[in-house]
């Protein structure tokens, strides 16, 4: 299968930005092209195992997608932990899907990145059901960045 050229990510937020909207979008191509190329990557999708390597991550993503189902969505209480190679992103994911009115819990993500020569690249995704809260974790945005 030839290798389509990958995008460049001048930084982890384009990184993010393209992951998201491919994932809107159900484009496999765009969606393989955040990931590094490294056996090392890993998914873990909401309530789901941890699937290890290029071809089990392509492989969940290729099923999600095929499910038809059009996903919009918002973050919220975005934190960065980023450091001159590596860039950790938690995000609350508000998601929904088109055509259906019904509002869904968040899913907290976990998304993390590392700088290669050809920009940033995603190296893991970790989701998981946003527990129900009675009150909201204190509102903390920006950067940290590691030096």
């Amino acid at each position: 299968m030839p290798q389509m050229k990958k995008a460049l990510f001048p930084t982890p937020q384009d990184a993010e930005a393209a992951f998201y909207e491919a994932f809107t979008k159900s484009d496999l191509e765009a969606m393989m092209a955040v990931w590094a190329d490294d056996d090392d990557i890993y998914c873990v999708h909401p309530n789901g195992a941890r699937l290890a390597g290029v071809e089990r991550v392509r492989e969940s993503w290729r099923q999600i997608f095929a499910s038809g189902q059009t996903l919009r969505f918002q973050l919220g209480e975005q934190q960065y932990v980023q450091g001159m190679m590596l860039s950790v992103h938690s995000v609350y994911e508000h998601i929904t899907v088109a055509g259906d009115p019904r509002s869904r819990a968040p899913v907290i993500a976990t998304n993390v990145y590392i700088r290669t020569e050809r920009g940033w690249r995603m190296v893991a995704h970790h989701a998981s059901p946003a527990p129900a809260s009675s009150e909201p974790e204190p509102r903390r945005t920006g950067v940290k960045t590691l030096h």
